[in-house]
C-alpha cells in the first residue's frame, strides 16, 4: 500500500513518493465495510488523513466521520487547515465531543469563529472541566500568551519521592500526553522547577527528588504580549514552556509546536507591515477585508506622494531648461529607496530584542550612516563614469556637458544614499520610543520619505552645478 516506485535511469535514480492522500480517498470511496475502512485508514498518519479531507465531497467526509471513532477524528481534525468547516459538518453533540478532545487552544480558535448561538449551545454542553479551561483561555486577548497555552502537561508536588513522582506521572499520562517535562509545584500551585522525563526514569528510588529538579527554567506570564516574550523563549530547545498567572502559579504550557506557529505568525505579521499592510493576508481573505487592510497606509502614502510631487514642481524651471536630467531621476530615487529599505530591515531586526541599549541604538545609526555613505561613494563614482560615457558616446552630447550631468547624478547618489540610510534607521527607532510597532515604519513609508530627500538633493545639485555654476 505504501510502496515506493523506483525508476532507474542510465545516470540517476528517481524516487516517486507515495500519494497517501489519494490512497486514503480510494479507501473511503471503496465498498469495503466500515470496520475494514477504519483499519486501513488507521495505518496512515493523521496529517495525511486531514489532507485527504480536501479531496473528498461533503457526503464522503460524512461517511468518514461516522466510521472514525472520536479520538481518531479529533486528532485528524486538529491537523486540518479548514477545521471550522469540517467540524461544522458534524452534529452539535459530535462537535462537543471533538472540542473536549482538542487542545484548549484549538477549541478556543474554533469557538471564536463559530456563530454566537451555536457557540453558546456548544459551551453549555461541555463538561465542567473543559468549560473552565476554555473559559479561562478565552478570557485573554488573542495577542496575549494566555490565549495560546494548553493544559496538556504533567505536574507533581514538591516533596514527592521518586516512586511517588513516577506514580503521579503514570496516573496523569492517561489524560495528558505531553510528558517529556514534568513540572514541580509547591502546595499552592507555584512553579518550583521542572524535571526531564529521562532523568526521572533513570533516577534511583533512594535519591532525593530535588537533586534532579531544574530550578533555572524559562517561563512566561499568561498576560504577557506574545511579541514581547517570544524573543525570550524561542531560543530555548525545551519541548514546552510553563505559563504562570500573576501569583506565579502554573496555569498552562506552550508546547514547541505552538511556539513555532507563533514565531511564524509574528514574522508574517511583521513582513505584512513592511509591505504597508495592517495585518497579514491570505489567499482566502475577502477582497473587501484586504482593501480595508491596505487603504489606510495607501492614503498616508498618497498624501506624502503629493508632497513629493509638489517639491518636484518647485524645480519646474530646471526641468524646462535641462529636460535631459529627468531621465536619471528614477536612478537616484530608486537607489535611495533601496538603501533606506535595507537599513529599515536591519534596524527592525535589532529592535526585536528588548535588551538593546540606547548606546547600541546610536551605534547602529552611526554604523548604517557609514555604510550608506561608503556605498553612496561607490555608486556615485560608477554613476559618474557610466552616465557620462552613456551621454557622450551613445547620445552624442558634448564631453563637458555629459560629465557635468553625471557629476550631478553621482553627487546626488552620495548624499541621497547617506541620508536615506539615516532615515531608514532613525524612523523605526523613534517609532519604538513612542511605543509604536517599528515594523509600521514600513518599506513604502521609508521609500516615500527617501523619495523626498532624493528629489530635493538631485534637483538641488542640478540647479547649483548645471545652471548657476556651469550656465547650461
Amino acid at each position: 500500500m505504501n510502496s515506493k516506485k523506483e525508476i532507474i535511469g542510465s545516470n540517476a535514480q528517481f524516487v516517486q513518493h507515495p500519494d497517501y492522500k489519494n490512497e486514503i480517498v480510494d479507501i473511503v470511496r471503496s465498498n469495503l465495510t466500515p470496520t475494514l475502512i477504519r483499519e486501513r485508514i488507521s495505518a496512515y498518519h493523521e496529517n495525511d488523513i486531514a489532507l485527504a479531507l480536501e479531496l473528498l465531497k461533503k457526503e464522503e467526509r460524512a461517511k468518514l466521520y461516522s466510521i472514525l471513532d472520536n479520538d481518531m477524528l479529533a486528532e485528524v481534525l486538529e491537523y486540518s487547515e479548514e477545521l471550522h468547516i469540517y467540524i461544522s459538518e458534524l452534529s452539535v453533540r459530535r462537535q462537543v465531543e471533538m472540542l473536549e478532545r482538542f487542545e484548549v487552544t484549538t477549541a478556543v480558535e474554533y469557538l471564536q469563529k463559530a456563530d454566537k448561538n451555536c457557540r453558546a449551545l456548544i459551551v453549555d454542553l461541555l463538561e465542567e472541566s473543559s468549560k473552565k479551561e476554555i473559559a479561562f483561555s478565552i478570557s485573554f486577548d488573542e495577542d496575549e500568551i494566555g490565549s495560546k497555552m494548553t493544559t496538556n502537561y504533567i505536574s507533581i508536588n514538591r516533596g514527592h519521592s521518586v516512586r511517588q513522582a513516577m506514580r503521579s506521572l503514570i496516573a496523569q499520562a492517561a489524560e495528558n500526553d505531553n510528558i517529556s517535562t514534568i513540572y514541580v509545584l509547591d502546595d499552592d500551585g507555584t512553579l518550583f522547577g521542572a524535571i526531564d522525563l529521562k532523568d526521572l526514569i533513570i533516577a534511583r528510588d533512594t535519591i532525593d527528588l530535588e537533586t534532579i529538579i531544574k530550578t533555572s527554567y524559562p517561563y512566561v506570564y499568561a498576560n504577557e504580549q506574545i511579541e514581547e516574550c517570544l524573543d525570550r523563549i524561542k531560543d530555548y530547545s525545551e519541548d514546552s514552556i510553563p505559563v504562570l498567572d500573576e501569583k506565579n502559579r502554573l496555569r498552562g504550557v506552550l508546547i514547541a509546536q505552538d511556539i513555532t506557529v507563533l514565531v511564524n505568525d509574528v514574522l508574517g505579521d511583521n513582513y505584512a507591515k513592511l509591505g504597508g499592510l495592517t495585518a497579514e493576508e491570505d489567499l482566502k481573505e475577502p477582497v473587501i477585508k484586504s482593501i480595508g487592510k491596505r487603504l489606510p497606509w495607501l492614503t498616508v502614502l498618497l498624501a506624502l506622494g503629493m508632497i513629493v510631487s509638489g517639491v518636484v514642481g518647485l524645480f519646474e524651471n530646471i526641468v524646462s531648461h535641462l529636460a535631459l536630467i529627468v531621465c536619471f531621476q528614477s536612478l537616484v530615487l530608486g537607489m535611495a529607496g533601496n538603501v533606506g529599505t535595507q537599513s529599515l530591515a536591519v534596524t527592525i531586526r535589532v529592535l526585536m530584542s528588548d535588551e538593546v541599549s540606547s548606546k547600541q541604538k546610536w551605534y547602529l545609526v552611526f554604523k548604517e550612516s557609514r555604510v550608506g555613505l561608503l556605498n553612496g561613494l561607490i555608486m556615485g563614482v560608477l554613476s559618474f563614469v557610466f552616465v557620462g560615457g552613456y551621454l557622450s558616446l551613445l547620445k552624442g552630447e558634448t564631453f563637458s556637458f555629459a560629465f557635468a550631468v553625471s557629476m550631478c547624478t553621482g553627487l546626488a547618489l552620495v548624499v541621497a544614499m547617506f541620508f536615506s540610510s539615516i532615515a531608514g534607521t532613525t524612523i523605526p527607532i523613534l517609532f519604538k520610543k513612542m511605543n509604536i510597532d517599528p515594523a509600521v515604519a514600513s518599506g513604502p513609508l521609508i521609500t516615500t520619505v527617501n523619495d523626498l530627500v532624493a528629489v530635493v538633493t538631485y534637483y538641488g545639485f542640478a540647479w547649483v552645478l548645471l545652471i548657476n555654476l556651469l550656465n547650461y
